[in-house]
């Protein structure tokens, strides 16, 4: 008795079953790989956008200005008497609070303080401000924003040298005694000096008028 051989089809299948579970894991190392890379790419996109886009009113300044500055000028003048100040390139809308404080802190000393309003991104305060001479900080921050703030270091200094003569010189005259060879009155002279002086005049009439009769009386000539 003979065998018979085997039949093909039961074989068939099982190779084709076999190319076919081989091929699945790479197909599905493909598409992993594919959505790691997709999901890297978004992660780095969202990383990158604080750096690309500023918060809103972040890139705006605030401005100290002496009185005489134009509202327009966008220099700072770090020196100053009476001032104001000017805010530019802010967000349209836009609100920023401020505080100015001596420079050290001194309990006690003046400050400043008060809100700009700005509905077209620019403005200043209304008026003008003063302070007592000396160092200043002025600190502003967005309305609702978060962080300390930005600040700017200032001086007001309203010393002015008077009429007529250099910085620090009295008026109506000089300071200091009398210089050697000089000649003049430190002071006005005492009312106890002029009784003196018109006392000892006064015995030299007398006395040179005593000696002009001394001498008439022998001859009966001067």
């Amino acid at each position: 008795m003979s065998a018979s051989p085997l039949p093909r089809t039961a074989c068939a299948p099982t190779a084709r079953t076999a190319r076919v579970t081989l091929s699945n894991p790479t197909a599905r190392t493909g598409a992993a790989a594919l959505t790691a890379l997709a999901l890297a790419g978004t992660a780095l996109l969202g990383a990158g956008a604080p750096a690309a886009f500023a918060a809103p009113g972040d890139n705006g300044d605030v401005k100290i200005h002496a009185a005489t500055t134009p509202d327009a000028d966008q220099r700072n003048n770090p020196k100053v008497c009476q001032f104001y100040l000017a805010a530019f390139n802010f967000d349209r809308g836009q609100g920023v609070t401020w505080i100015i404080e001596p420079q050290p802190a001194k309990r006690g000393s003046a400050t400043l303080t008060g809100t700009l309003a700005l509905p077209t991104g620019t403005g200043r305060t209304t008026g003008l401000l003063a302070l007592p001479d000396g160092q200043y900080k002025l600190t502003w921050q967005i309305v609702d924003g978060k962080g300390a703030g930005k600040h700017k270091v200032f001086k007001v200094d309203c010393k002015t040298p008077p009429a007529g003569g250099p910085e620090g010189a009295a008026p109506g005259g000089p300071n200091g005694g009398v210089p050697a060879g000089g000649g003049g009155l430190a002071e006005p002279p005492s009312v106890s000096a002029v009784g003196a002086a018109a006392a000892l005049g006064l015995v030299g009439v007398s006395g040179f008028v005593y000696f002009r009769m001394l001498r008439r009386r022998p001859d009966g000539a001067a």
